[in-house]
């Protein structure tokens, strides 16, 4: 898969994904960078916490893509997040790490930070449940 392919699969299947940029193709680290934007500020000039699980979720869905070479169908079933430290208003970077893959469940966690702060903005741990892919 390359990086056109995966931008392409993911501005595809969740339009929101217009605004992020996937800054590498390889799974570790997998790095994918939300550019600053007033529609992601909350009042205060932060970035906001909705912006970052639109993040966190598209990020972890990059992952699994790259990890099933594209082709992915798994859903969102939990995502929680803790929420360390305001996230400048600047651009945003999400790095996603599949933790343990399975056959009816992924389970998987991203970090979140500020570009150029190596100190993390929020923590997700999320879980997605495996759909099978349509057999022809």
């Amino acid at each position: 898969m390359t990086l056109d392919d995966l931008t392409a699969r993911l501005r595809g299947g969740v339009p929101l994904a217009q605004l992020l940029q996937i800054e590498a193709i390889a799974l570790d680290p997998l790095t994918i960078r939300m550019p600053a934007a007033a529609l992601a500020l909350r009042p205060g000039g932060t970035t906001s916490g909705p912006a970052m699980m639109a993040l966190a979720d598209v990020a972890m869905w990059a992952a699994l893509l790259i990890a099933n070479e594209g082709q992915d169908l798994s859903r969102t079933t939990q995502l929680a997040i803790q929420f360390l430290r305001a996230a400048a208003p600047g651009p945003v970077i999400a790095e996603p790490r599949i933790l343990k893959p399975g056959r009816t469940l992924i389970y998987g966690e991203v970090w979140i930070r500020g570009e150029g702060d190596d100190r993390p903005a929020a923590h997700v741990t999320t879980q997605w449940a495996v759909t099978p892919l349509p057999t022809r």
